[in-house]
Order: structure tokens, then sequence, then C-alpha cells
């Protein structure tokens, strides 16, 4: 019988791993593997019947967890018992730690013989960097974004492969700006902005107001405005209900294809802090970062959990420049990001300059190969060698 790979991912950048890794993984054997567990849109769409609605993991911030929490418990010991009934050959968990260490410790405890692997390495490098050894006592293989984490966990004795970062196979920097333009009826002169305020429904929370704000101070210096917001179906309700009160004429899209073709029609993008700074670094798009968490959320990572990065864009960080503006905290103030994105509606100078750098920086977190068929093969030569 076919080896059954139990993935389990936590929010849209971790499906769109898992669905990268399912597709290399099905190449790899010609189809001859099977799929459970957890996951959304993407991994459903390569045959992943998800035990329940990734949606209920997707919630960022140590205080926004918190509500959260005995329905997560729930869920780990639901994960758990159906990994026991369905015996799986690995449990491959994406990024989401909070709750995939969880589920990983208890198949530990549980099913000691099942291959335990996770994709996306904690940021060991940035804070708590006794991380390592912890995921050095529960996992066997993990499988990293960026090519100078592996070392930090080999020396705790955890095999280590950088797979390189999956951004880079994404397609959004192929997508058809002027056909995006014709279908929603947008001059081909016009400026358009790209709104992205997160994944989760405690970043849109704290976001949308934010750059709303912002929009209405845009709106005055640039009348002929279009705004496109890209979005995905765990926030898609209060992203349509917030646009719907913008002060310019917005587009709200859905679909990767839709969302690499608004791109490639983008001006300049005003974004929330994640995996979309690197998307929008790929189609080239000028962008603004904003983000903001609760402020004891901010003491408690700050103060209690050690957080020493200077930058919390992954461009910023390997480049250790501010390629892309942050305004982060108490500076996540719409008349700071309405100035810092005005500059890039206007300033072409600046606007090239960011997309030069921002491609130093992705150049620098490739890997060799298609990060999702790379990602494949280390998992079955590590089940071929256990």
């Amino acid at each position: 019988m076919s080896q059954l790979i139990y993935l389990i991912a936590g929010e849209p950048s971790g499906d769109a791993l898992g669905a990268r890794l399912m597709a290399g993984l099905k190449e790899a054997t010609g189809g001859d593997i099977r799929f459970a567990g957890i996951g959304g849109a993407l991994m459903r769409a390569e045959g992943l019947d998800s035990l329940f609605p990734m949606a209920e993991l997707s919630v960022m911030g140590l205080v926004e967890v918190l509500p959260r929490i005995p329905n997560i418990l729930r869920r780990v010991k639901q994960t758990l018992a159906d990994i026991g009934q369905k015996a799986p050959d690995a449990v491959l968990t994406i990024d989401s730690w909070g709750f995939t260490g969880r589920v990983q410790r208890g198949v530990r405890r549980r099913f000691p013989a099942i291959a335990r692997i996770h994709y996306v390495a904690p940021m060991v490098w940035a804070w708590r960097p006794k991380r390592a050894g912890e995921l050095a006592k529960v996992l066997d293989l993990l499988l990293t974004l960026l090519p100078f984490e592996p070392p930090w966990f080999e020396k705790e004795g955890l095999k280590a492969v950088h797979v390189g970062h999956p951004v880079i196979e994404s397609g959004l920097d192929k997508g058809d700006g002027p056909a995006f333009r014709r279908r929603h009826g947008i001059a081909a002169d016009a400026s358009v902005l790209l709104v992205l305020p997160g994944s989760r429904r405690s970043e849109t929370g704290q976001m949308l107001p934010v750059f709303g704000a912002a929009l209405d101070l845009l709106a005055r210096k640039h009348p002929g405005l279009t705004v496109v917001v890209p979005t995905v179906e765990t926030v898609t309700a209060p992203v349509r209900a917030a646009a719907a009160d913008w002060p310019v004429p917005t587009v709200v899209i859905e679909g990767r294809a839709e969302k690499a073709d608004a791109f490639a029609a983008a001006t300049a993008a005003m974004a929330a802090s994640g995996t979309v700074s690197l998307e929008l670094a790929l189609a080239r798009v000028p962008t603004v970062i904003a983000y903001r968490v609760a402020p004891l959320t901010a003491f408690l990572a700050t103060r209690l959990l050690g957080l020493r990065v200077k930058f919390a864009t992954l461009v910023n960080v390997v480049m250790n420049a501010p390629v892309m503006p942050e305004l982060l905290q108490k500076r996540c103030r719409s008349d700071l990001v309405a100035a810092a994105v005005d500059r890039l509606l206007t300033d072409e100078h600046a606007r090239s300059v960011q997309i030069a750098a921002s491609a130093a920086g992705l150049r620098l977190l490739a890997g060799d190969g298609h990060p999702g068929q790379v990602a494949a093969e280390a998992v079955l030569a590590h089940l071929r060698n256990r």
C-alpha cells in the first residue's frame, strides 16, 4: 500500500506550502501516495480532506490566542485521535508551532514509530534560541526556508535541510496587469494601491482600521486612486465589510491567479507584516509594511521572550537594511502609513531603489531548485532511510 502522509497547516501561508509539497510528493511518487490531515483551500485542491476547518487555527499573538486555548486543546486531542486511527507513515506539520508542536509532542509520546517532520523552522535566530534544543527532542527532520537556519538545529542533533523559500515558485511575478485593469474597469494610467491587512482575524482586526484611516488621507491627494484587496477565505467577511466603507473605489479579490494579476497591475502596496512581503518583492511592487499586536503581546515578546531582531520583514532581515519601510506598534499610525505610501506613489526613484534592493534580498533567500520538489525529495529520502 502507498505511504500515508499526515499533513497539518494552521494558516494560509502554511496551506500554500503544504499544497506545493503535496504536488511535489505526487510528482516524485507518480501519484502513489496518500494524504490526510488539516489544511485550507489549496491543500484541499491537491486532494486533502481536512479534519476540520483550518481557519480555527489561524490566530496570532500571545494575548489574542488566550480565549482560543480551550478549542485549540480540543482540536489537538481530536487530531491525535485521528492520527492514531489512520496510522500514517509520517506526521508532517507546517509552521504554526503553537498548535503543531503540541501535536508532534503527542505523537512522540503515543506513536513513537511514526516519523515526525516539521516544515518551517521557528525563528530561533530572532528569539528564544533554546527552542532549537526543544525541537530536537521532538522531531526527526526539519525543513527550513532560510539558508542560515540548519546549523542552529544541527548543533542540537536535529537533522535539518534547507529547501528554499517557496515564494520563489509562487508565480506571483507572472501576472497580467493590463488584463486585470481591463476586467475591473481600471484606467491604464490610474494608480493602483494593494491593501493586504493580513490572513488572520487577529491581524485584520488590528490593521483594517489603520489602513482605512490611511486611505482617508490618501484619497485627498490621489483622487484617481483605486484600491485592490487580495484576501483569503479565513478573513474574507471582515475584509469585505471594512472595504465597503472606504472612501476610494475598492476591488476585493480572491484566488491565486487573480492575485498575481493584481500584483502585476499595482503601483504600490501597504501590507501587514508576513509572507506577503516576499510575494510583493517578487512581483516588484514597492511596499510599506505596517503591523501591530496587542500591547501586552508586544511587551511579552520583547521583555520576557527576548525578541532580538532589528527588522520584522524578511527582505529587510537578510539585507540588514530598511528596504521596505516598517511601521510597527506605536509607529503603526494611519498618518505615518499614508505618508510612506504617498512617497511610493509619487517618487519614482524611491520605487526603483526598493525594487532593486528587494530583488537582491530574494536572491539570498533562494535555494537550489523548486522548494516544493526539494522538500518532497527530502521527506521521501528520510522515510526510505528509516
